[in-house]
């Protein structure tokens, strides 16, 4: 196990894989963990825990990991601090720094702040952004109301309804927040006051990335993962557009960690 003690949380983790191996250090998407991973079903580790050294953690608020109601904590900026002060307890080298979705961001801008850090970047189902990142925070912010004035009922009432992206429609279903009641809208503050860095920034980020992303999904839109693509100096796209496809993403990071520059 792995337990990092920061400002208002203690980081939940643990280290796997292959000895002697590449380290990878992996952060989940908004609303996730470690343990949603695994009932989510799509991302299996397997495949990169026979190549690499895995560290996987919950992000504050999240899982297992503890937090506070400070939606300030839970914005990408501060969530990239503690993604560097796991690199910085587990004593590595330049590490590759893997996301999904809140996850990228949060590697992005800890490759920012620090790009010594990290040798590699994998970013996986990158967010919402910029233009698109509008609609999404205003979404945010209601469901946060709606918790703190209706309860966990008004907030399910709100969610309800919604169809899922074509690409899982006969796909698994995503499990519910991994996120305490009473912390749930401070984070959700947190997502809705956080963006990417700004695309002229990105351009200083030369490392080899690879980015996955899947199609059909509003919230992770392809247009993202684009412009990412464009601006990353050293970028790999692949876009999947079957449940069948995005089971290939562990090979493919695996090959990923373990190819040449």
């Amino acid at each position: 196990m792995v337990t990092v003690a920061r400002e208002g949380a203690d980081l939940a983790g643990a280290v796997s894989g292959r000895e002697g191996g590449p380290l990878a250090v992996h952060v989940h998407g908004a609303m996730s963990s470690r343990a949603g991973e695994r009932r989510h079903g799509l991302f299996a580790w397997e495949p990169v825990e026979e190549v690499a050294r895995l560290v996987r953690y919950d992000a504050r608020g999240h899982g297992e990991s503890t937090g506070r109601a400070v939606p300030g904590d839970y914005v990408f900026t501060n969530l990239a601090d503690d993604l560097l002060a796991v690199i910085d307890h587990v004593d590595a080298g330049p590490v590759t720094g893997m996301g999904a979705s809140m996850g990228t961001a949060t590697v992005l801008h800890a490759a920012l702040k620090r790009p010594e850090a990290f040798e590699r970047l994998v970013l996986i189902i990158p967010p919402t952004a910029w233009e698109t990142r509008k609609a999404v925070a205003a979404h945010y912010l209601e469901a946060a109301e709606a918790l703190e004035t209706r309860g966990p009922k008004g907030f399910a009432e709100l969610m309800a309804g919604g169809e899922p992206p074509a690409i899982f429609a006969e796909g698994p279903a995503f499990p519910l927040p991994d996120v305490s009641w009473d912390l749930l809208p401070s984070v959700m503050r947190g997502l809705a006051a956080s963006d990417l860095p700004a695309p002229a920034e990105l351009s200083a980020l030369t490392h080899p990335a690879l980015i996955l992303a899947w199609d059909t999904d509003d919230g992770h839109p392809l247009s993202t993962a684009e412009a990412l693509a464009r601006l990353l100096p050293a970028a790999t796209l692949h876009v999947s557009d079957t449940v069948a496809g995005i089971r290939t993403w562990s090979a493919r990071i695996a090959a990923f960690l373990t190819a040449r520059s």
